[in-house]
């Protein structure tokens, strides 16, 4: 069955199937391209007649992922340049009654989608909320800093997706004041970026950041040092019209050849804060979009009334050494380099993370301090930044362990996901999750994230700078006071 619903743009066709309607691929802004590429996002243009929105629409332009993580995150490859849309799945439309939830994908700031498979939202509508899931310009086009005035347009994309959630979703059966924000990886420090940025003030009113916080954003210092070897790597003039001049190949392609550069070269004078999370493109703190560091800005006071809900996965950085076999490959001399980058002292470090893991390799004691680095130790100061001023701060803690890669994996990056959409029947998680899992904690997970959109409580205590109440997401789920007090106490002065 289909039915047709009118946005301020015209009308759009989805479809109905087990009581969830479902639109896809609807456009929130013009297509980022001709006049418009380097710009930020431009109004979507309208249409006559009926539109249909019965199938995903164009992707931005990305890279495929590095091997091996091009078959554990498979993600499709849609052409087309009306790639600023999203997708909303609901159990009922004309209301405007029913929470909404806004999934900001991850992917480093330079893959993802909203189409990914995994990310259907039908679970979420079968429990009463309204889900959009929204593509945003990514790599060069959306994070490559251009110059003053000329920053952060995939954090503007995002800003305008939720601008046309505001002025279109009631039409969905979606509540405009009832909108919490949530993503993953690149997608957490995004809705933390949100939670910070001037512009989205009023227009959500909970966020939930899994496996990215507020730490990571560029210096314009730094951000001009990768704009600048991009056009000593592409020989022209590191200008918008250079650029845009550049034929779209190209560009995708010398993203990538830029990544590796970092990986090869991991020298701090050449890349700045790039090597602290080894991702090339990311906000920039430009002083207009993203007026700050966003921790920074959020213990100033910025994103206050709004609820949050933050955590990790225990062993985060294992998606990144084990598949590619970088664990068994650490030296004395590299796990030296990194902890010093860090400015953590050395003995003291050392002897923390081998009282953590006795029997561990360097390469685990190295994964263990860039899990705490990159993912943990953001997630508890922007608890700790959300608690201090009073408003709801809610921590989770992801420990269920994947036996994939030889029972190496763990819990690692990205492995909640299916999880929370309650998806694991989808089956591109299967190389990550293997067979069998837990069914039971993704009905509590998924739950608890559906609670959280509902109400502002995931259904377990505050976080608060006395009790550090945290959920172990395993399959039989507890609360646990300060779970990581060691690591936390080595990185104090860090903030």
């Amino acid at each position: 069955m289909n039915t047709v619903v009118r946005t301020r743009q015209g009308a759009v066709r989805g479809s109905l199937v087990d009581g969830v309607f479902a639109f896809k691929g609807i456009p929130y802004a013009a297509a980022p391209f001709g006049s418009r590429r380097f710009l930020p996002p431009q109004p979507a243009p309208a249409w006559d007649g009926v539109r249909d929105a019965l199938t995903y629409g164009p992707t931005v332009p990305k890279p495929p992922y590095f091997p091996p993580f091009d078959v554990l995150l498979p993600e499709p490859v849609i052409a087309g340049e009306e790639c600023l849309n999203l997708n909303i799945w609901t159990p009922g439309i004309g209301d405007a009654s029913l929470p909404v939830m806004v999934w900001i994908h991850g992917g480093a700031f330079r893959n993802g989608t909203g189409a990914i498979p995994t990310y259907d939202g039908s679970r979420f509508a079968r429990d009463g909320v309204v889900c959009v899931t929204i593509n945003y310009r990514l790599g060069i086009d959306g994070f490559l800093y251009l110059g003053d005035g000329n920053a952060n347009r995939g954090l503007l994309d995002q800003v305008a997706a939720l601008e046309w959630v505001h002025e279109n979703i009631a039409a969905f059966g979606g509540d405009p004041g009832n909108v919490t924000i949530f993503g993953e990886s690149a997608g957490g420090m995004s809705v933390t970026s949100l939670l910070s940025m001037p512009r989205a003030e009023g227009l959500f009113r909970r966020a939930i950041a899994q496996s990215g916080a507020g730490h990571h954003a560029h210096t314009p210092e730094t951000a001009r040092l990768v704009t600048q070897y991009l056009a000593e790597l592409l020989q022209v003039e590191a200008a918008p019209d250079a650029l845009a001049a550049i034929p779209l190949e190209r560009l995708v392609a010398a993203q990538v050849e830029l990544a590796n550069d970092v990986i090869k070269r991991p020298d701090p004078e050449l890349w700045g804060e790039v090597l602290v999370n080894l991702m090339p493109f990311e906000p920039t703190i430009d002083g207009n979009v993203l007026p700050q560091l966003p921790i920074k800005h959020i213990f100033a006071g910025a994103g206050k009334g709004v609820e949050v809900l933050v955590g990790t996965n225990s062993e985060e950085y294992r998606f990144f050494t084990v598949p590619p076999g970088l664990v068994d490959a650490v030296t004395d001399q590299y796990l030296s380099t990194i902890i010093a980058a860090y400015g953590l002292p050395l003995e003291e470090t050392l002897a923390t993370y081998r009282a953590l893991l006795p029997e561990g390799s360097r390469g685990d004691i190295l994964t263990s301090i860039m899990t705490d680095q990159v993912f943990r130790i953001p997630a508890i100061r922007l608890a700790e930044a959300v608690a201090e001023r009073g408003d709801a701060a809610y921590m989770y803690e992801f420990t269920w362990r994947s036996r994939q890669f030889d029972d190496r994996l763990g819990a690692s990056h990205t492995l909640e996901i299916p999880f929370v959409f309650d998806n694991l029947h989808m089956p591109e998680y299967y190389n990550l999750l293997g067979d069998n899992p837990p069914q039971e904690l993704a009905n509590e997970m998924h739950a608890s994230w559906v609670t959280f959109a509902k109400y502002g409580d995931p259904g377990w205590p505050r976080y608060d700078l006395k009790r550090r109440a945290t959920m172990n997401f395993n399959t039989l789920s507890e609360v646990i006071d300060d779970p990581h007090q060691a690591e936390r106490v080595l990185w104090e002065g860090r903030r």
